[in-house]
This record gives structure tokens, C-alpha cells and sequence, in this order.
């Protein structure tokens, strides 16, 4: 550990910490029902064709998308597409599906609504880490939560679809900026112990909002009100910034030494503990911004960092080895996010009850992220991720030879599809911070979570547009990419117990090592030894 992390030591988790830890929590739970706003506020609803009132000789056809029409001076009936539509609303009262008219050829917007929520964060992740790293941590925590409360609130009042689709996607940029950075911010206030427990803990509130979301839009069946009752809260969050503190480390690599020393010594008050002197503590913090600039002294300035953002795509696929392991990382990533959120917004595909599905799908992450510490710890990662992924692909394979009369038994397994998933997320962060050489580390890391965004963007297209036409079809796509990642994850290396690579040529020098080893046709000497360099 670094002398800062000793100092986190000594600081503990008192009060100060605590506080900072059940804020942010609580801004994560709030953020669960705009993610998944298009499962109630943009659902499939029924709906007929309704003819124009004036024609006297106009029938619906069997697909509600047209309707027949005679026409008076020839006598012939003929078939025109459909302009207005009568909503079936016993389930909900109103919605951006009926309020619009997202059906027919228009249904392709349903997804996109949901959809472009997803495309906002893979916008935004990006500039936010720049922009957290430029400003700090709380300065984009405060003004990501302050424009996303407005626009949330915002959106209750919007009467135009393209206006309402910019509001979705900005909501989705300003995600990460408060979600990412406060996960960031928590995490570097904490004591190392707890970092890891902590770092799966922090999702249990998004568990519990999406369990609440549910209930929310069983109770409000109105679009308009049910936006408003779930942005609503997030003006409570507001007033608790000014509770918060910047993040000590940031500051210090920041050269803002004074002010992360007030912190801290505030953070030991609160906490009831005693640190060592204030010179001591600048001195610690110095040493630190001494050791970061010279890990990024090579990333100085914006060229740098453009160049190195266009020479990822190359640097990750430079090795066969290091070629193998991001396109795996690759495919695993893109399947999780496509399935996790195809699951959270199946409710109307996958079940008769979709409050009652929406209910579960948050209750069945709360195992997955409180069991899934332990289990971490004493298996391997690789085995781990093929079975659970292996696990979801069966649940959601079987799903489609289900007898009609046995819902229960169907949403269980999509329960079970989606626990394993939840369960396989987890694991792949850690695999992924394993399987990477530290040289690359960051930028596998950083581009694996992208891939899981356009999983995320694409999810809804397959639950609304195939799941319309097919109610087997995503069932079935997301079982079988299930199973493919899972096989597809039998050519990653385990990493449980294995020493972290620095580098690349290492890297490929270790694994080149113990293929050498397998191969029976190779002598017992001759062997590469631990550095990559010929042991006789």
C-alpha cells in the first residue's frame, strides 16, 4: 500500500466515510428508473386501427396497420396504411407509446427511446473520466446530478418526440458523470480493506431501485406522473452536496495539498480518530502527486492523450496472445450488457405481470452482488464466468418450450437467466483487471465496459422490435449468446493465485512458457523462465 492508503488506514470508516457512502447510494438507486424507463414509460401496448371517421366504407385489416377502404366511384376496396389508432389502457393509462403513436412502421422508436438513454452514457464515459480527472470528482458529481434532476423533471412537460428523445439521451450523458464519479469518489475515501466488498456493495441500491421501480409504475399507471414521481426525489440528493467532500487523493495529485489536509483532518474529527502531524500528512500527500505525475508524465497534454486513445485499437491487438484475450473480453462484455438489460426490460415479452417481473429482476441482483464477494474469492474466475454464463444461456434456452399455463415457471427461469448474468458482470470486472497486462490495463478495462454499452443499446431492439414479431426470439438470441460466451471464455487463462503481468512481452513470454509445458514432446529442461528468458 501506498503511505496515502496507510493514512486511509488510520482514518478508518467512521461517520465521515459512512455519510459519503449512503449519499451517493442513494443517487445510485434513483438512477435504476430512468435506465430502465422504456419498460413502463414507452411499454408494447395493444392497439387497433381507427379508420378515418369520415369514410363510411373503411374496416381495419387483421394486423391493425392498414385498413380497407371502398372506393365510391370505382367500387374497389383498397388498402391504406393506418394514421390513428385506438390504445388498449387497462394496463396503463397513458403512455409514450399511445401518446405518439409508436406502432406499426413508428415501433422501431419504442426501442430507440430506450436505446438512446444507453447511447448517452457510451457518449459520456469518456468525457467523464477526462473531465472528472480535470475538475475533480465532486465539481461533476454536483453538476451532473444538478442537469440531470432538470432534465428529468423536465422531460414530465415535453410535447414533442424528438425533443423527448434529445432529453433521453442527455440523461444518459450526464449517467456516468454523477454514477461513475461518485463510485470513484467513495472508492478513494475508503480504507483499502473495504474497497473491494465496498466496490460490489456500492450496486446494491441499484438493485433495490429497480425492485422500487416496479412498484412505482404499478401505483402510477400515467407516463407523465410516473416521470415525475421518480425524478421527484432527486432534488433530496441535491441538498446532501453540500455535505460531501472532494476526494483527498484527487486533490493531492491535483497540488492542492492545503485543502485535502483540511479534509482529512476534518474526515478524523468526524471519524472520532487521531492522524499524524500536518506535516507529516503534507509531506505523504506530496510524495503522492510526486509518484502520479511521474506515472503520467508521458500523458501530459491533450495530444498525448488523442494519440493514445486511436493507438488503444492497435496496442490491444498487437500480440496473438494479447489479440485472444481482448477479443474474448470483447464478446463477454458486449453479451453481458446485451443480456442484463435485455432481461430488465423483458417484463412485457417475458411475463404476464410486468411490475411483478420488474419487482424480481432487482430482487434476484441482490444475491449476485452481496454472495458473489465470497464465492470470488475461492473459485477461479474463468471457471466461474463460463459457468454462470453457461448457467443463464441454459435458463434462457429453455424458455421457449415452456407450456403456455406455466408462467411462473417461465419467469422463473428468466429469473434464474438474469441472476446468473448479474452474477457473471461482477466477475468479469475483476477477470478482466486480472487477465490484462498492467502495460495495457486501463485501456482494455475501459474499452470491454464499451462494448458492454452497445450490448446495452442493442438489448432493446431485440426485446421490443424481434420480441414483437417472435415473443420466442429474445428469449433464444440472448440464451444462445449466452452459451457462446461461455465457450468463447475457455480460451482466456486463469488468473486466481497467478502473479499480475506488467507487460506485454511478458506477457506473451509467460503464456509461450506454459504452452511449452503442456506439450509432452518437450524435455523437462529448456524451459523460459519466469521472465521470459531461457532457464538452461
Amino acid at each position: 500500500m501506498s503511505q496515502l492508503d496507510d493514512l486511509l488506514t488510520q482514518l478508518g470508516t467512521g461517520r465521515w466515510t459512512i455519510l459519503h457512502i449512503l449519499v451517493i447510494c442513494y443517487w445510485f438507486s434513483l438512477l435504476s428508473y430512468h435506465t430502465l424507463g422504456g419498460a413502463f414509460l414507452a411499454p408494447k401496448v395493444d392497439f387497433a386501427c381507427r379508420p378515418p371517421a369520415a369514410s363510411a366504407h373503411a374496416r381495419a385489416t387483421n394486423d391493425s396497420c392498414a385498413y380497407f377502404e371502398e372506393d365510391p366511384s370505382t367500387g374497389r376496396v383498397e388498402e391504406r396504411p393506418c394514421a390513428e389508432w385506438d390504445f388498449d389502457n387497462s394496463t396503463f393509462t397513458s403512455t409514450v407509446t399511445s401518446e405518439f403513436g409508436l406502432v406499426c412502421e413508428r415501433e422501431y422508436l419504442r426501442a430507440t427511446y430506450q436505446s438512446i438513454y444507453m447511447l448517452g452514457i457510451f457518449v459520456g464515459a469518456p468525457l467523464n473520466g477526462v473531465m472528472a480527472d480535470r475538475f475533480g470528482r465532486l465539481p461533476m458529481v454536483s453538476a451532473s446530478s444538478v442537469v440531470y434532476t432538470g432534465i428529468a423533471i423536465g422531460s414530465c412537460f415535453l410535447y414533442s418526440l424528438p425533443l423527448l428523445l434529445a432529453a433521453r439521451f442527455l440523461l444518459g450523458v450526464m449517467h456516468p458523470a454523477s454514477l461513475q464519479t461518485g463510485y470513484i469518489l467513495v472508492m478513494e475515501m475508503a480504507e483499502p480493506r473495504w474497497r473491494s466488498a465496498l466496490g460490489v456493495g456500492m450496486f446494491l441500491p441499484w438493485a433495490l431501485g429497480t425492485m422500487a421501480w416496479g412498484g412505482f409504475a404499478y401505483l402510477v399507471r400515467a407516463w407523465r406522473w410516473l416521470q415525475l414521481a421518480v425524478s421527484l426525489p432527486c432534488l433530496l440528493f441535491l441538498p446532501a452536496l453540500l455535505v460531501l467532500d472532494e476526494s483527498p487523493r484527487w486533490l493531492a495529485v491535483a497540488g492542492r495539498q492545503e485543502k485535502a489536509l483540511g479534509i482529512l483532518k476534518k474526515a478524523a474529527e468526524r471519524n472520532r480518530v487521531d492522524l499524524p502531524s500536518d506535516e507529516k500528512i503534507l509531506s505523504i500527500l506530496k510524495d503522492d502527486q510526486r509518484k502520479e505525475v511521474q506515472e503520467k508524465a508521458t500523458h501530459d497534454n491533450f495530444k498525448d492523450r488523442v494519440k493514445e486513445y486511436f493507438e488503444t485499437a492497435v496496442i490491444l491487438f498487437r500480440t496473438p496472445r494479447l489479440r485472444t484475450i481482448t477479443s474474448v473480453m470483447y464478446i463477454d462484455y458486449l453479451v453481458v450488457g446485451l443480456v442484463f438489460f435485455g432481461l430488465s426490460l423483458g417484463g412485457g415479452t417475458l411475463s404476464a405481470d410486468p411490475f411483478l417481473y420488474m419487482a424480481l429482476s432487482g430482487l434476484v441482483e441482490v444475491p449476485a452482488n452481496t454472495v458473489v464477494v465470497p464465492v470470488i474469492a475461492r473459485f477461479a474466475r474463468r471457471t466461474l464466468s463460463i459457468f454462470f454464463f453457461v448457467v443463464s444461456g441454459a435458463a434462457l434456452l429453455a424458455l421457449p418450450f415452456m407450456p403456455s399455463g406455466h408462467a411462473w415457471a417461465a419467469v422463473s427461469l428468466a429469473m434464474v437467466g438474469k441472476m446468473s448474468i448479474t452474477f457473471t458482470f461482477n466477475i468479469l470486472f475483476l477477470f478482466a483487471s486480472e487477465v490484462f497486462p498492467t502495460e495495457v490495463r486501463t485501456r482494455g478495462m475501459g474499452t470491454s465496459l464499451m462494448m458492454s454499452r452497445i450490448g446495452a443499446m442493442v438489448a432493446p431492439f431485440v426485446t421490443e422490435s424481434m420480441g414483437s414479431v417472435y415473443p420466442w426470439a429474445p428469449s433464444v438470441v440472448f440464451g444462445a449468446s449466452s452459451v457462446v460466451a461461455g465457450l468463447a471464455t475457455l480460451a482466456l487463462p486463469e488468473t486466481q493465485g497467478a502473479a499480475l503481468p506488467d507487460t506485454i512481452s511478458r506477457f506473451e513470454a509467460r503464456s509461450r512458457a506454459r504452452e511449452v509445458v503442456k506439450d509432452p514432446r518437450v524435455p523437462a529442461g529448456g524451459l523460459e523462465g519466469e521472465d521470459g528468458e531461457q532457464s538452461n
